[in-house]
């Protein structure tokens, strides 16, 4: 099966708490485009593909997005941890805060949780693998922007 190494793939060490930053962050952990729907995505539509070798693929990179799933929690974890009430109120963390106080809950920056309907397996090998292509191309798109507008967290 798999070999767990108790450590984050890249270690996540943010020094000073953000919560602005994590309302951002945390739709790459329960957004539409965010990471459980993709190692769900992946690990999912493994099942239905034919081919022994392409089957594999899925799993490794389904496994390779739950590692992205732990680091992004880790740093919606650092990004909260510590924070003062006046803080999570003047940041607009309180109406998160209020339902989940500092847990790491799988929400879009919009505030909707997380959906099933974001992860798709038709069973049919082509319209799965366009569908696992536009879901990362459409995060790799956003990438380079958000890069761009912030300051660095650490």
């Amino acid at each position: 099966m798999w070999q767990y190494e108790k450590k984050l793939q890249y270690p996540v060490k943010i020094k000073n708490p953000n919560p602005k930053y994590a309302q951002i962050i945390i739709s790459q952990y329960g957004g539409p485009d965010g990471e459980l729907g993709a190692s769900m995505r992946y690990l999912t539509q493994r099942y239905s593909m034919p081919f022994d070798d392409a089957k594999a693929a899925l799993t490794d990179i389904g496994t390779e997005e739950l590692a992205h799933l732990e680091m992004i929690c880790a740093m919606v974890h650092q990004l909260t941890r510590n924070l003062t009430p006046e803080e999570i109120k003047k940041s607009g963390f309180d109406k998160y805060f209020v339902d989940h106080t500092a847990a790491v809950y799988p929400i879009a920056a919009s505030s909707l949780p997380w959906r099933a309907e974001y992860i798709q397996a038709k069973g049919d090998i082509l319209a799965d693998l366009h569908e696992d292509l536009a879901a990362d191309a459409t995060t790799a798109k956003e990438q380079p922007a958000f890069q761009k507008a912030r300051k660095p967290l650490i």
